[in-house]
């Protein structure tokens, strides 16, 4: 981290404790007044063919500014569609022909023929697969897919959705996967173990079944936290409920919050990152076109306390799944960037100033 990051980092961890006294429903009162200017994209996206769904990115390590934004076009006849920090598409690198992509998380680092290789990883509903892809060729590394929730009978209880990578500190990564819908005894998500099967196809291993669901809706969006090791989701009408991420630390259910102040589901999850202990988890209020800001390190008597920090309110309309990066990525991108789908089919794409308001506007504007 260098010190324009270190600084910037002090000064929202300072804005966090000005708020921090605050209860929920007051800090929402407090940023959401009626009248409150809509925070705008500087970009927004080439529209998608059918049903934009969520995004993710894909750092280019050598030049953060050629980094890839992928996102799900979520329809029977659907795709992976590919960006460029301008939303331009960039067609030699999508994938079409995919029976409806929900959701889509990339890791970087799988061991693939004895080499590190960065992947995209999507679910693809209507044929119960996991399909997984090279980064930044968007080749194909799965051998036409993995199929996920074997043996299971239940009505939509092999229909994937939300798809969250997990790479712990010896290097191993995980896909923990949801479905449209599942039991409510505590197994709705399951996890897999994610390998080379020794001849540089991706194979997965379940490895756990953990999860509670209130039954109310459905669960979605997921977002994994690799440096604390924690598992989010989105109990849509419920709440965000988290977990560890590590198998071998039990499935326990360490925190369900964001359980009020919603207008209708709770959808989308993304994790800003102030240093690899701090930040903040922003989760999408998706009929007000908002999304709640927690803290990522929780209080300081129990770090699986998220308090709310603040609500922000987007153009995106009916937002699904969103996204941050943490680190510069150009010009335009100096603190990041935030990415929220839209219902026009597109992904709008934030300065991660905007989002925080004037005092990080302050800094940027030096």
């Amino acid at each position: 981290m260098n010190s324009t990051t270190l600084i910037l980092s002090g000064c929202l961890l300072l804005s966090v404790l000005e708020q921090g006294c605050r209860t929920e429903a007051q800090t929402a009162a407090a940023t959401t007044p009626i009248g409150e200017t809509i925070v705008k994209p500087v970009v927004i996206t080439d529209p998608v063919q059918h049903d934009s769904d969520d995004p993710a990115v894909w750092i280019n390590p050598q030049d953060p500014a050629r980094s890839l934004i992928i996102g799900t076009d979520k329809e029977q006849d659907g795709g992976l569609y590919v960006f460029d920090l301008n939303g331009k598409i960039q067609a030699d690198k999508v994938v079409k022909g995919l029976q409806r992509p929900d959701n889509v998380d990339v890791e970087y680092g799988l061991r693939l023929n004895g080499k590190p290789t960065d992947i995209a990883v999507t679910t693809e509903r209507f044929t119960h697969k996991l399909r997984i892809y090279s980064l930044p060729d968007m080749k194909p590394v799965d051998g036409g897919g993995l199929a996920m929730f074997v043996g299971e009978t239940g009505t939509a209880f092999r229909d994937l959705m939300g798809i969250a990578l997990y790479k712990n500190k010896a290097g191993q990564i995980y896909a923990v996967v949801g479905r449209k819908s599942g039991p409510t005894d505590g197994t709705y998500l399951w996890q897999y173990l994610l390998e080379d099967n020794g001849s540089g196809t991706v194979k997965a291993t379940l490895v756990r079944k953990f999860g509670q669901y209130s039954g109310l809706k459905e669960i979605e969006s997921v977002a994994v936290d690799d440096e604390l090791g924690y598992v989010y989701y989105s109990d849509e009408g419920k709440g965000v409920r988290k977990y560890y991420a590590d198998p071998e630390k039990g499935n326990q259910e360490l925190a369900l919050f964001a359980s009020t102040g919603f207008a209708e589901d709770h959808e989308g999850i993304s994790i800003y990152k102030l240093t690899d202990t701090t930040g903040y988890i922003l989760v999408s209020d998706q009929g007000a076109n908002r999304f709640h800001i927690f803290s990522r390190e929780g209080a300081v008597a129990n770090p699986n306390q998220h308090d709310l920090i603040k609500v922000v309110t987007v153009s995106a309309h009916q937002s699904d799944g969103s996204e941050t990066v943490s680190v510069p990525l150009n010009s335009q991108f100096r603190y990041g960037l935030f990415i929220a789908m839209s219902d026009d089919r597109t992904f709008q794409l934030y300065r991660w100033e905007d989002i925080m308001g004037k005092e990080l506007k302050k800094i940027a504007q030096k």
